[in-house]
């Protein structure tokens, strides 16, 4: 149900999109180009900091590994 209900509002949401696409004319491109672009530069600034962050905890669980002693 959850996922129905996300697909209905990504429809709306292009349907308003294409409705102020088409009020605004050549210029409706533009803003379209806009807004996806945008969320793709903070969704890609979001997974790069997830995968630096990941990163940093595998350096920091490996390099404690190392300085265990062994018995």
């Amino acid at each position: 149900m959850r996922s129905f209900l996300y697909f209905v509002l990504f429809l709306l949401l292009a349907i308003i999109v294409t409705v102020l696409a088409a009020i605004l004319g050549n210029e409706g491109a533009w803003y379209f180009a806009w807004l996806i672009g945008t969320t793709m530069i903070v969704l890609v600034s979001a997974a790069g900091g997830a995968m630096l962050d990941a990163h940093e905890e595998h350096l920091a669980q490996s390099q404690s590994g190392e300085q265990r002693p062994q018995s």
